[in-house]
């Protein structure tokens, strides 16, 4: 087996807190990555304190050097031949985007994150033709993409077309998940 790349040396100071969200694995049968091996891998990238949440591809750790979501597809490309892309936000960009979210009016159990690799443009969001999957809605700010979906992810119209116009390049999270997320990577 081919050792996957290191990541540059910690420049010193005091470890940060990060949370890696992987796209695609353990969805429908696809993707099947072991949280156990890839705690492991990020183990062996030098990675702090690593953790994982449900089987959903969700890693919470600690590293003193801002990692490379790049190194760590190919790492898991390598290591369980799954091509994954990687969203990276640290303890503090996760706390403020639960304090950002739009939908304050509904039901947390509705909520829904997208992380995206990039910002979208409020234009970019204008453009979408949202208004035919009412009463699902959806929010920009920034890399993140809030969803309010009252029947769920799974039945969502909207999501998927949503997904569809942003390509391969944003993962979604249930609300619960982000803030459990949060209160970890926040220890």
């Amino acid at each position: 087996m081919v050792e996957p790349p290191k990541l540059p040396a910690p420049r010193g100071g005091a470890p940060s807190s990060w949370v890696a969200l992987l796209r695609g694995v353990n969805v429908g049968g696809k993707g099947r990555v072991s949280m156990q091996e890839l705690r492991e891998l990020f183990e062996s990238l030098g990675f702090e304190d690593v953790r994982t949440l449900i089987q959903s591809g969700n890693v919470i750790f600690r590293s003193a050097s801002t990692p490379s979501a790049g190194i760590l597809e190919d790492a898991i490309a390598e290591r369980f031949q799954v091509t994954s892309p990687v969203v990276l936000r640290t303890s503090p960009q996760l706390a403020e985007i639960i304090r950002s979210h739009p939908f304050s009016d509904v039901d947390r159990a509705h909520l829904h994150v997208g992380f995206m690799v990039e910002a979208i443009s409020e234009e970019a969001v204008a453009a979408f033709d949202v208004d035919r999957f009412a009463p699902e809605r959806i929010a920009a700010s920034g890399t993140e993409m809030y969803f309010c979906l009252p029947g769920g992810m799974g039945s969502s119209k909207l999501a998927s077309y949503v997904s569809r116009r942003l390509g391969g390049s944003t993962t979604v999270r249930n609300w619960n998940t982000v803030t459990t997320l949060a209160t970890l990577a926040a220890a």
